[in-house]
């Protein structure tokens, strides 16, 4: 499995998920599906599936034409408030691309309620030492960023930590994360307001230093350790949100991303 990033408007991701045993590939939140076709033609590939995280137009606004370019071509997502859909998911639903790709989709609803993380393993990839396949790929949409989350905008703290046990407790820890926006340079900040004394946090803003582009090289043993978001019981983020001895986890996310939303660097 190759994942390759297309960086679309000011600061989105869209990507080419390709199976090297087929010369297939899924284009994950097409929003320029123009560049995207290009990138898969240089490549010499070819797109047989269309992944749309959430409803959002600067992820799913590129299907109509993708639809268009691409006639016939499943367009898969949480629902059909994404246009052009016409593969509709639901949480623990599994398809294929090309001929080794396993897709599994894990329902989040949160940002938004149609919210699908795409989990991607290589079945071709596996050894006599290792039967299974490899760790994988994720693709959060606005779900998971790196070292943060997702605006609530049709949800509560609950269910976005409910969204990231689901994550946390399906994911190997080697699994690459590929989010749906650059947003760690202001994640980090965040973090170091919230926990500065987090060592893990040093590598990230080495990695911030270091790559304009911080998607597909990072973790979800990364954001077990740096991500504040999915760290609700520490007790940085427990001082910083002021939480009680019976604040639920849902409270402290709530509380977090209200500081989150109102941080300024």
């Amino acid at each position: 499995m190759r994942v390759i990033t297309v960086p679309v408007r000011k600061d989105n991701y869209s990507y080419l998920v390709i199976d090297d045993t087929s010369g297939e590939a899924a284009a994950v939140d097409p929003y320029s599906t123009s560049k995207v076709k290009s990138t898969a033609e240089q490549l010499g590939v070819k797109i047989v599936a269309g992944l749309t995280t959430h409803h959002h137009n600067d992820h799913s606004g590129g299907n109509e034409e993708f639809a268009q370019l691409f006639p016939g071509v499943p367009i898969y997502g949480g629902s059909h408030r994404s246009p052009a859909l016409t593969q509709l998911v639901k949480g623990n639903d599994e398809f294929t691309i090309g001929k080794a790709l396993k897709v599994r989709c894990l329902a989040t609803p949160c940002h938004t309620q149609d919210s699908i993380c795409y989990y991607v393993t290589d079945t071709s990839d596996v050894s006599s030492s290792s039967p299974s396949p490899a760790p994988g790929a994720v693709f959060t949409g606005d779900t998971l960023f790196v070292a943060g989350c997702g605006l609530f905008f049709e949800g509560t703290g609950e269910q976005m930590h409910a969204a990231f046990e689901l994550l946390r407790g399906t994911l190997p820890d080697a699994t690459a994360t590929y989010v749906g926006h650059e947003y760690t340079a202001a994640n980090l900040e965040f973090a170091l307001s919230v926990d500065p004394g987090n060592a893990a946090l040093a590598r990230l803003a080495e990695l911030v230093r270091t790559h304009a582009i911080t998607v597909g090289r990072t973790t979800i043993a990364d954001e077990k350790e740096w991500n504040v978001f999915w760290r609700l019981s520490s007790d940085p983020v427990r001082l910083a949100t002021k939480a009680g001895p019976d604040a639920s986890p849902g409270e402290i996310m709530d509380k977090l991303r209200t500081l989150k939303n109102n941080f300024k660097s």
